[in-house]
């Protein structure tokens, strides 16, 4: 009997729940079964793990096989656990040292081609493992930057499973061109190991919104009962309630409540990107939001 694990996180929400992944290998008849309480997305990784753990140049084991996701109770979906399951089979298998991945955070989609493929939620689950006490984790290289201002965490991106091998059993790494920049020079973080800083990092910040597109304050003449009232909410975090007739200016002052309001604190920075993050709408460049988001509803919403 051979038997490797390896880590990742599963989200409920925007919390984040780390999860052992157990592959077991024992003499058989070849079969892959994946057990956990995995939904249907999950399910279907056993055809994409196989798939890139060959097409990696890596052998797929001819064993009875099986895969666990513990804790057991606690529902798990997603194509995050892709890259986390071959690694675990791999290292049953031993094509890698098991002591390598036993406590290494790995978030990841693979494709049928071996590519590393973006997820969302890697920040509150890079989050979840750091408070769980892991200190490594592995993401695809497009949200490197992203799980990167968690601090005290070591991020490794990279572009394939293929990367990921090589740098695991300390090999040379290729090069591999990224499925979205076909063509341009390649840049490659992989082999990288990036140590989380949080606020004090290197990577770019911002908000959704760039500062030159905020409407401003100073755009509106006279109001000034209702601008007080935006000034008192934005200085002590109150709720604001704007009522009146149509054309009254409510929808102008809304908008341009949050060129006052203070920037996120980090703690406020990194809950926001979270949200963000689940919900797949960071905008590319920009791992961390320091602004308040704003958002206007359509005038039918009840």
């Amino acid at each position: 009997m051979a038997f490797a694990r390896a880590c990742s996180v599963a989200l409920v929400g925007v919390e984040g729940v780390v999860v052992e992944v157990q592959a077991d290998l024992e003499a058989g008849v070849a079969a892959f079964t994946l057990v956990g309480l995995p939904d249907k997305s999950l399910v279907e990784s056993r055809d994409r793990v196989r798939a890139a753990v060959a097409n990696s140049g890596a052998e797929w084991p001819q064993k009875k096989l099986t895969v666990g996701l513990s804790p057991a109770s606690v529902p798990k979906g997603g194509s995050g656990f892709d890259l986390a399951v071959a690694c675990a089979v791999l290292g049953a298998a031993e094509r890698i040292d098991p002591a390598s991945i036993a406590d290494v955070v790995m978030i990841g989609e693979l494709g049928l081609d071996g590519r590393v493929r973006p997820v969302r939620g890697v920040l509150p689950a890079v989050l979840a493992a750091a408070e769980a006490g892991y200190r490594q984790v592995v993401v695809p290289e497009q949200t490197a930057g992203e799980a990167a201002l968690v601090p005290g965490v070591s991020v490794l991106g990279v572009r394939s499973l293929r990367q990921l091998i090589a740098v695991l059993c300390d090999e040379p790494v290729p090069e591999e061109t990224a499925a979205h920049d076909e063509g341009r020079p390649d840049t490659m973080l992989a082999g990288l190991m990036v140590p989380g800083a949080g606020m004090g990092t290197g990577i770019a910040r911002g908000s959704a919104q760039g500062e030159g597109s905020r409407p401003d304050l100073a755009d509106v003449a006279g109001q000034e009962r209702p601008r007080m009232a935006l000034e008192v909410a934005a200085a002590g975090g109150h709720h604001l309630l704007l009522s009146g007739p149509p054309g009254a200016g409510k929808t102008m002052l809304a908008e341009r409540l949050p060129a006052i309001l203070p920037p996120l604190t980090r703690q406020e920075s990194l809950e926001v990107t979270a949200v963000h993050s689940v919900a797949g709408i960071l905008p590319p460049g920009e791992p961390l939001v320091s602004r308040p988001p704003y958002c206007a509803p359509h005038h039918s919403a009840t």
